[in-house]
């Protein structure tokens, strides 16, 4: 086996994970998300149906949820995104939502108000249990990630998130993608 630590990229636009209660809110009662694909995460998914955020000063229509429902409502955005909704949105793993600003989401059967729930995600590797122990990684492990070609560069503080739920993949935001000419479907190589 080879010691290069190689790791495919997946390249994240902005996305919204929603509650139940919150589908029903802006889905109308009785609705559930459908899916239009699978992500590189099992039972993970990219819904037909989408939303429109407002923030204060500015929205993006048509942002698309990602399913199964989630215990709490997160939009994730980049920071350029973050800019033009008029937020200060922090640099936050998924699920730490505590602290940050809120968003209006617009449905086809309602609206809701969030208080809290728009973060910019941290960058970040899912791990299967296995590949962690293969190459010595243990969990929120803080890592560096070379990519290659044109505009290659060094991404720093990669978390690591290691279950074994989950699927070799890096996750980056559309800044950062674009920073470094990396699109879904190339790779990284972990380095010391």
């Amino acid at each position: 086996m080879s010691d290069i630590k190689q790791i495919p990229v997946g390249v994240s636009a902005r996305h919204i994970h929603l509650s139940k209660e919150h589908i029903r809110i802006l889905f109308g009662e009785g609705a559930e998300l459908s899916e239009l694909k699978p992500l590189s995460q099992p039972g993970q998914f990219a819904a037909n149906e989408t939303v429109a955020v407002h923030g204060p000063k500015g929205s993006f229509a048509k942002v698309r949820i990602l399913g199964p429902a989630r215990k709490a409502t997160q939009l994730e955005v980049s920071r350029t995104d973050a800019f033009a909704l008029g937020l200060k949105a922090p640099v936050r793993e998924s699920g730490n939502i505590e602290g940050t600003p809120g968003i209006r989401i617009v449905g086809p059967a309602g609206e809701v108000t969030v208080e809290k729930g728009v973060i910019v995600a941290a960058r970040h590797i899912h791990f299967h249990t296995s590949d962690a122990e293969r190459w010595g990684i243990a969990d929120k492990q803080l890592l560096k990630v070379r990519v290659g070609g044109e505009r290659g560069l060094v991404f720093e503080n990669v978390i690591a998130r290691v279950s074994p739920d989950f699927a070799l993949d890096m996750h980056i935001d559309t800044d950062e993608g674009n920073a470094a000419g990396v699109s879904t479907g190339d790779f990284g190589e972990i380095i010391e």
